[in-house]
């Protein structure tokens, strides 16, 4: 799990973080559940993967004990209280931090913001892309309330939220963007927001030789001429109305017949219109300029330009990576879009991972490498699972797994003004000792003396 390692920590802080200050908002405060530890998402993360694998209609049939449903993974891993209050409660930033909607430096996104940016920072720097790049947009179907939430009736998944992403010949996804809507875009007086977008994603190969492919959404001269500055060798299809269109491709005067190709060259840019069924007009800085003419053959079909065969090989990387992330989704439709857009990127992660993978010389199929993260993933946590009780008597506290689990290195004594119980005093002396030192991560009553050591060296205190 080299790649989501790194938002381990974030996600069990601002879990924890989030669950505090639920609690903090009601009126009448019920005694607070243990904190999640690490050890705990990792287990929790392991389930969900499993879950894409084992499709039920719903999350509570995974614990249940009917005989036609049981498998003894779920409960032997986590209780199923323990993984529905991590669900609840998952977050992946503090609420504290929210600034004005109406503010010029508001960000759509800042409720997961700092985990996408730790993801998109990771999947560049462990993995070297191919030669050949494409960038094309990708809907997370949600059907609920956000604000950027995107209707495109041509795409298998009309309603969700759009991400546009550079992928690679493997279907790596080396670097991506949420679109947050039309007044968040980067558009300015002398660039679109379409090539503010393809600027951004490509910051990171710049100079590199690479060989670009992206479909009329995006290509436009401007663009093209942009990017061979730093040596980014683009082609795709365009729009005939881009401005630097040829004027006769702009205002549609040529009369073509099937296998009729048209080309114009300006600098090092070439623009192309081929007829099939339809005119197909096509822009490149890296195509020899192809013969004019009518070609088909002896059946009368027209013979593709060697420019439409390139864009057509090449532009299915990032439907090639969504569909191989989708595979084995885990997401369900009623959960929140902070979490959908969570689980997908789960789900690209693991994708991800795989690849780098198979990139050293690994023969696992995406299916075996998943099954073997899992299994993985239960052995490095240790699978303790623990019934999810209020923090209160000793009996719970004293039997907790999670404080020999943790480095010790992350438990330290700490003063408190309110007086505490010693577990530990109370576990073998049935007496309360009250106390004002506590173990910061566990938060529970020790003392210094002896306990603080005891609890979290020995199962039985």
């Amino acid at each position: 799990m080299l790649y989501f390692a790194s938002v381990i920590d974030l996600l069990v802080t601002e879990t924890n973080r989030y669950y505090h200050q639920y609690l903090d908002r009601r009126d009448e405060t019920p005694t607070p559940l243990p904190d999640i530890t690490n050890s705990e998402m990792f287990l929790f993360l392991a389930i969900t993967v499993q879950m894409g694998h084992d499709i039920r209609d719903r999350l509570r049939d995974y614990w249940t004990r009917t005989e036609q449903f049981f498998t003894s993974f779920y409960p032997n891993t986590m209780t199923r209280d323990c993984f529905l209050h991590i669900l609840r409660y998952l977050h992946f930033t503090d609420n504290d931090k929210e600034i004005d909607h109406n503010d010029e430096n508001y960000d759509r996104l800042w409720k997961i913001r700092e985990m996408f940016d730790m993801l998109n920072v990771t999947y560049s720097k462990f993995y070297n892309p191919s030669e050949h790049l494409a960038i094309d947009e990708v809907i997370v179907l949600f059907k609920g309330r956000v604000v950027f939430k995107q209707y495109i009736p041509k795409k298998h998944k009309r309603f969700g939220i759009k991400i546009f992403k550079l992928c690679d010949a493997a279907g790596y996804t080396y670097d991506m963007e949420v679109y947050l809507g039309k007044d968040r875009q980067r558009a300015t007086t002398d660039m679109t927001a379409t090539h503010a977008t393809v600027k951004q994603l490509t910051r990171k190969v710049r100079g590199r030789g690479h060989k670009l492919y992206m479909d009329n959404y995006f290509s436009s001269p401007d663009l093209y001429n942009d990017l061979t500055k730093h040596k980014i060798n683009c082609c795709g299809t365009v729009r005939p109305n881009r401005k630097g269109m040829p004027d006769d491709f702009r205002s549609k005067t040529l009369r073509l017949k099937r296998g009729d190709v048209r080309a114009r060259k300006n600098g090092d840019l070439t623009a192309v219109v081929w007829k099939d069924k339809r005119d197909v007009h096509m822009l490149t800085n890296m195509h020899v300029s192809p013969a004019e003419g009518n070609f088909c053959d002896e059946s009368g079909n027209a013979l593709k330009p060697a420019i439409v065969e390139d864009y057509n090989r090449h532009m299915g990387y990032v439907d090639k990576s969504n569909r191989m992330a989708n595979s084995y989704s885990i997401s369900r439709r009623t959960w929140k879009w902070t979490k959908k857009l969570f689980f997908h990127l789960l789900d690209l992660t693991i994708l991800n991972s795989h690849i780098l993978l198979k990139s050293c010389g690994s023969k696992l199929s995406h299916r075996d490498f998943r099954l073997t993260l899992v299994r993985n993933m239960v052995e490095y946590a240790g699978p303790q699972p623990r019934p999810l009780k209020p923090l209160g008597r000793p009996s719970a506290l004293a039997t907790r797994i999670g404080r020999l689990e943790e480095s010790s290195r992350q438990h330290w004594p700490t003063t408190t003004e309110k007086r505490m119980d010693c577990v530990v005093c109370h576990a073998r002396t049935k007496k309360r000792r009250r106390i004002q030192t506590k173990c910061e991560a566990c938060n529970v009553g020790l003392c210094i003396s002896g306990c603080f050591k005891d609890y979290h060296t020995k199962t039985q205190l």
